[in-house]
């Protein structure tokens, strides 16, 4: 019986899966979890990627490698980190999304903080399967070149959000143009499809970036 009384059948499955709960418990956790979906990081990449000090992403990373969320592989003196499993990413979708739609205080952060592109209506990332089968897009990747190379929506050109203004004229205006960036709440495809819609392109970016698209079972490409 535990010190509180309580010494239901079921406490130590409730006491591990409360271990889990835990894990996922932190908002610096939560965000190395979005940007492993995508695959693999040293700490170091992981570190600057989420614009936290190496010390405490490491820390962090061993917690939820305790957890079994996340696993590593040693090359040299590096260890490079990668989510435990497919199910970790699809947890990591139904949680998000659960979380954006059931809880009031989410909706409103994420509302605020996409205040500025709320004329764009996204595409979630079934609606852009649909259209890539149909040809008639042109999906676009605004991340950084070396996150491209590592894997992308196939089909998908490479082009960073500081390089769009100069690959303007270049762009189709027959075809619809779809932009997406790393996580769900990465603001450089909004930012590009409202930079494109000012050029005279048809354009919108996918809600939720390329962790949507894995989210929901798509695979990438590799440069």
């Amino acid at each position: 019986m535990s010190a509180t009384g309580e010494g239901f059948p079921e406490l130590g499955i409730y006491t591990e899966l409360g271990r889990v709960g835990k894990a996922l418990a932190s908002p610096i956790r939560l965000r190395l979890l979005d940007i492993l979906t995508d695959g693999e990081r040293t700490v170091e990449e992981l570190a600057a990627d989420a614009h936290v000090n190496l010390k405490n992403t490491s820390s962090q990373l061993q917690i939820l490698r305790a957890a079994q969320l996340v696993a590593g592989r040693r090359d040299g003196v590096r260890i490079h980190y990668r989510l435990a499993s497919d199910d970790v990413a699809a947890l990591l979708g139904v949680f998000h999304r659960f979380s954006r739609d059931n809880v009031a205080a989410v909706r409103t952060e994420v509302e605020m903080y996409f205040a500025e592109h709320a004329d764009l209506t996204p595409l979630t990332a079934a609606e852009l399967r649909s259209r890539l089968d149909d040809g008639s897009v042109l999906v676009i990747d605004v991340r950084p070149r070396h996150e491209y190379e590592r894997g992308h929506i196939p089909g998908a050109i490479s082009i960073p959000l500081g390089e769009l203004r100069e690959h303007l004229d270049a762009l189709p205006t027959d075809r619809r143009i779809i932009a997406y960036c790393q996580g769900p709440y990465c603001v450089a495809s909004p930012t590009a499809a409202s930079e494109l819609a000012v050029a005279q392109r048809d354009s919108t970016y996918v809600d939720g970036g390329i962790t949507s698209w894995i989210w929901s079972g798509g695979r990438l490409e590799s440069a």
